[in-house]
């Protein structure tokens, strides 16, 4: 599977309290608020956001891959009053091995209403039924274990700790990694 194909054009993905759409330049100050938050950035391998300058950039580069037909992420809509409250998305693609892995941000200010649940569920669900992968990993800092319990309440199961396993915020981390198979998606679904 190539993934032009698949991310021709990023489709919507709408539940109760959400909608995973494209990212647009009229997001940039709802991604600032929460991309400027330095509880936010805690755990992300990117730089807090400093000014409107750096989102805009972030939301320019987003763009160019939404226009070349790449993997990028989807924002995250609260329906209730419209605001771009997240990201989330399936990145380091492997068609052959017919792997990826997940990851996302939340507004601090969503945070504990299961909003990251709901919508890493549904990027699960894409990934095993649109794009044929058989395994979709994820990977946390040790401490954050809001991120590790959303990957437990989605279906993962923890297969080990990555010692030194990415370099980020000046210093290598040690991270945990999760994993949910195929078989195991569509058991749950049963």
């Amino acid at each position: 599977m190539e993934i032009e194909k698949v991310f021709i054009d990023l489709p919507t993905i709408e539940t109760e309290r959400i909608k995973l759409r494209k990212i647009t330049l009229e997001d940039v100050d709802d991604i600032y608020l929460y991309a400027s938050n330095e509880e936010v950035s805690k755990y992300v391998p990117w730089d807090t956001h400093k000014t409107l300058f750096d989102t805009q950039k972030f939301v320019e580069f987003i763009l160019k891959q939404y226009e070349n037909k790449l993997i990028i992420p989807w924002g995250i809509e609260n329906k209730g009053n419209g605001k771009l409250i997240g990201t989330i998305d399936l990145f380091s693609w492997q068609p052959k091995h017919q792997v990826a892995e997940i990851s996302y941000v939340l507004s601090q200010d969503y945070w504990r209403k299961g909003i990251t649940t709901e919508a890493t569920n549904e990027v699960i669900k894409f990934g095993f039924e649109k794009m044929g992968l058989v395994r979709i990993q994820a990977r946390s800092f040790l401490d954050n274990l809001a991120s590790e319990l959303v990957m437990k309440k989605v279906g993962m199961s923890f297969e080990g700790v990555i010692r030194k396993g990415m370099f980020i915020k000046g210093k290598h981390q040690d991270l945990k990694m999760y994993s949910i198979l195929i078989e195991e998606f569509q058991k749950d679904c049963e």
